[in-house]
């Protein structure tokens, strides 16, 4: 017979009191605990240590947003109305699709017609062919022409431009070519290697690249940071060396808003998405502005992030109505400054005041426009030829930083000026063609970033040495002498032809 187990009786009362206890009382004919069994209490004593948290699990918890994030960014373009892909496929296709015929029977879709099966001699051609279709890959070679073209320019005149004021400073008429020239190589290996990298990757690590660069700029007012000019904008590196964080808060801006707009979808399009965009464009805009002290690359990132979400943004008259009152606003600002602020000490409004009255100014705000506006007068249309410039032996001081157009007017003339504009107009083209083939929604959106920085900051540079606009600093992409400046911009190149490679060629 199966032998039991004899619980003895308890009352209410002892069964209370246990409860209350917080643990069960044994009666005599339970078995006995086995050795070394511990004794499992209900209450924790106040001694003992709490559970360490684990550092995998966070680990793993971090991989998953990555791997979300990795999702978002996978994001399709939305295909619009008049696509040729949803015109061919009729507008009932989608929506009847699997639709019940008149008889009741479920619709069959087409199936497509089969191909001969080949033998011998044929079957191993067609193998062949199919595996050189499967290795074909787009390339924007057109891109990368007019990336070493401008490069390759940009070294010529900057010798050109750099080699008195070399020689006077350093001793070394090619101080500055040689320099520039080691970080172009530098920078255009870089280009190939970013370029190999799937632009997803960054994708996945937006927000830290985000959070990195604020951190670079907080870096400037330490101890790190270095003076140049009067501007503390660098931040000290071995081997006498700087970097300048606002240059990598321009990619990190247009990589982390590319990925925000992409994770709110159409929540994008309503007043609250495009505050939260705003304002992440804001904080990076601010630190660049209070953090180094650069409102030339404050403006250019704020609009960046304007432009992308103006393009993601199904309508245009409220931009438009928000532009029209901006610059009402602006020109009521500047005739108030006109007449308040010609006392002031600001250097910014100084330079405005110089800029609405340069002939009043210009033996000291105006000094550098109006001898940059004289260069380009005095070198016609076809120029004085090159290295015969005469505004470069010291009378524009620093010439080749963001007056380098000026001794270019004045050495190869309005010719050259509109050579240079028909270089960045086809590297804006070809953005404009990447961008617009881009496999997603994101690499789309980089494209278009690229595309509103380069954009800026030519048009911006133009219209300081022309003098529409008050003097800012802005430098011409890859022709200005700038080792950050370089090194970033081909680094945003590889990017654009990063994505160029995903592109799927048509039959694909």
């Amino acid at each position: 017979m199966r032998s039991r187990t004899v619980r003895p009786i308890k009352n209410r009362g002892q069964d209370k009191k246990s409860r209350k206890k917080g643990s069960p009382r044994l009666g005599d004919t339970q078995p006995m605990r086995a050795v070394g069994q511990r004794e499992s209490s209900s209450s924790l004593s106040d001694t003992k240590p709490m559970r360490p948290v684990s550092i995998r699990s966070g680990y793993e918890s971090y991989q998953r947003a990555i791997d979300r994030r990795r999702q978002v960014i996978r994001t399709p373009k939305p295909v619009p109305e008049y696509s040729p892909r949803r015109q061919a496929a009729g507008p009932e296709s989608v929506r009847r699709t699997g639709d019940m015929g008149h008889t009741g029977q479920r619709r069959q879709a087409a199936r497509p017609a089969r191909t001969p099966k080949r033998t011998g001699l044929a079957a191993v051609i067609a193998k062949s062919r199919s595996r050189a279709a499967v290795k074909e890959q787009y390339f924007d070679f057109d891109l990368l022409m007019v990336i070493v073209f401008l490069m390759c320019f940009g070294l010529v005149m900057l010798y050109s431009t750099s080699a008195y004021e070399a020689q006077a400073d350093f001793g070394n008429d090619m101080y500055y070519f040689s320099k520039q020239a080691l970080i172009a190589a530098a920078g255009v290996a870089g280009m190939f290697i970013v370029s190999k990298i799937d632009y997803h990757f960054y994708g996945a690590f937006a927000f830290e690249i985000y959070i990195f660069s604020i951190f670079l700029m907080a870096l400037v007012q330490t101890p790190l940071g270095v003076t140049v000019n009067g501007a503390r904008r660098w931040i000290g590196l071995p081997g006498n060396m700087t970097v300048q964080p606002a240059e990598i808060t321009k990619i990190a801006v247009i990589l982390f808003i590319s990925y925000e707009l992409c994770r709110l979808g159409k929540k994008a399009y309503t007043m609250e998405g495009i505050i939260r965009v705003f304002v992440l464009g804001a904080v990076a805009s601010g630190g660049v502005l209070f953090l180094t002290d650069n409102l030339s690359t404050a403006i250019i990132v704020m609009a960046i992030t304007c432009i992308l979400i103006f393009v993601i943004h199904p309508k245009t008259k409220p931009f438009l109505a928000v532009i029209g009152v901006g610059v009402v606003v602006a020109a009521i600002g500047i005739a108030v400054l006109a007449v308040t602020a010609e006392n002031s000490d600001n250097f910014r409004l100084q330079r405005i005041i110089s800029w609405l009255n340069p002939e009043a100014t210009m033996d000291d705000g105006s000094y550098q426009v109006m001898q940059g506006l004289y260069a380009i007068g005095s070198g016609g249309f076809f120029g004085k030829g090159l290295g015969n410039s005469t505004q470069k032996l010291g009378v524009i001081p620093e010439a080749q930083n963001d007056m380098i157009l000026v001794v270019i007017c004045e050495e190869l003339g309005v010719f050259g000026a509109i050579l240079i504009l028909i270089l960045f107009g086809l590297l804006l083209y070809r953005l404009m063609f990447i961008a617009k083939n881009a496999p997603d929604l994101y690499g789309s959106l980089i494209a278009t970033g690229i595309f509103a920085h380069i954009a800026l900051q030519v048009i911006l540079n133009i219209a300081v040495v022309t003098g529409l606009l008050p003097t800012t600093g802005i430098t011409l992409p890859f022709i200005s002498y700038g080792g950050t400046a370089i090194l970033f911009l081909m680094a945003e190149m590889g990017i654009a032809l990063g994505i160029s490679r995903r592109i799927r060629l048509e039959g694909e």
